[in-house]
């Protein structure tokens, strides 16, 4: 085989595998190399509850939901974006719909099918795929094209190609196989960003009475803020009480001002609207008719919005936290509650950090290693949950591809 028409994709989750769909419809050979037995393990254990491929939102406004990483992944979203994730999944027999959220999900909800259907294309394409392939390292040689070597089950193999597209996952979920290892090596070929978790829970010193009685209860509707953000962190929602601390949609959607405000001051603090369907001057003069003869915990009960895990909170705050009695009704619209940390990496949906955008070109190949691109979630770069993450991953897997198949003369 003419090497200067092989590309090797180091990764099979879906930033490589879209990127082995781009590249093997230009006519490259692709050989997709994959540390664990399968390839897209993540990708099913994220669909496992149902798999959220992407997001209804329209255009700007789904580009807007990565904030700061905006400028680096919206250029990525004119390649490939919510409607082309749709289109690609329909190009598999994948029928999606769009949830009362906004979220897209394949009709039967589950990930496997599409999987199966994604890499049985890529075979009959001609992509080859080689597992329990870990790669060790890789070298420019003499001639000019890239030597990669795996250790696979004991032994030493070695693969030379003129290019290669990194696709080797954040750091969280290290059990299938997105550790962030690779920055041991590679960290001498490009700037990187230190591992952060994202979207992920953070640590509430709850009283041991709390912990036990309210572990695993939802707090909803709610509305949550952060402190010093001011109004734009405001969301609507629910969130969930767990043994360390708070996890759900709510608080992974605000994980990142979260995590910055710790990082800062060494906790954060997250308000807590526990009536939004009420304004303020409303609650106060429904708390005003209430005979005053009455315990705190029965003019809370006769609060509309306010269920038991809400009152038990509320106490909670009061006992434990130093939220003054005296400060109802008005605590009820703007509750503290303090963070401390977030959870290890391990446990993160997704990891923050990875190759930093100053390394690469608008092809995403590393400025210091032409013919090394890099693709996915080792990419410095995060997004909120509802698809959004899934779909610039797969994106960044089209961007890497095209400017792969530039550089190797088979332009998309």
């Amino acid at each position: 085989m003419n090497e200067t028409k092989r590309l090797a994709i180091v990764g099979g989750g879906p930033a490589g595998l879209m990127a082995a769909m781009i590249a093997a419809k230009a006519g490259v050979s692709v050989e997709v190399f994959e540390r664990k037995a399968s390839v897209g393990r993540k990708f099913l254990i994220a669909g496992r509850g149902g798999l959220n491929l992407t997001h209804a939102d329209p255009r700007e406004l789904f580009r807007s939901r990565y904030g700061a990483e905006a400028p680096f992944v919206g250029p990525w979203l004119v390649r490939f974006d919510g409607d082309d994730a749709r289109e690609f999944a329909a190009e598999l027999g994948i029928e999606t719909f769009v949830g009362s959220s906004g979220r897209v999900f394949p009709k039967d909800m589950k990930a496997a099918p599409m999987l199966r259907h994604w890499v049985q294309r890529l075979r009959e394409m001609g992509v080859r795929f080689h597992v329990r392939h870990e790669l060790r390292q890789l070298a420019r040689t003499d001639q000019g094209s890239v030597s990669l070597e795996f250790d696979h089950e004991g032994e030493t193999v070695h693969h030379e190609t003129k290019a290669v597209i990194l696709a080797l996952g954040g750091a969280s979920w290290p059990q299938l196989g997105s550790d962030g290892s690779f920055v041991s090596w590679l960290s001498a070929l490009a700037p990187i960003t230190p591992w952060q978790s994202a979207n992920c829970g953070f640590d509430v010193p709850w009283s041991p009475a709390f912990r036990t009685r309210m572990a695993g209860t939802p707090l909803k509707p709610i509305r949550l803020s952060l402190a010093e953000a001011g109004g734009d962190s405001s969301l609507q929602g629910e969130c969930v009480v767990c043994d360390y601390g708070l996890e759900g949609s709510l608080v992974y959607t605000l994980s990142r001002p979260i995590r910055e405000q710790i990082n800062r001051n060494g906790y954060a603090t997250l308000v807590f609207d526990l009536v939004p369907s009420l304004s303020a001057d409303r609650l106060e003069s429904l708390w005003g008719r209430q005979d005053t003869k009455r315990s705190v915990a029965e003019r809370l009960r006769r609060v509309p919005g306010l269920d038991a895990a809400k009152i038990d909170l509320v106490f909670e705050c009061i006992k434990n936290f130093g939220v003054p009695a005296a400060s109802l009704p008005g605590a009820l619209k703007a509750l503290p509650v303090r963070l401390e940390r977030a959870r290890p990496i391990a446990e993160a949906i997704s990891s923050a950090g990875g190759v930093a955008a100053e390394g690469l070109d608008d092809g995403l190949m590393l400025k210091s290693f032409p013919g090394l691109f890099c693709a996915g979630e080792m990419l410095d770069w995060e997004a909120p949950t509802g698809g959004y993450l899934l779909t610039a991953s797969m994106a960044s897997g089209v961007v890497a591809a095209e400017a792969a198949c530039d550089y190797l003369g088979r332009p998309v």
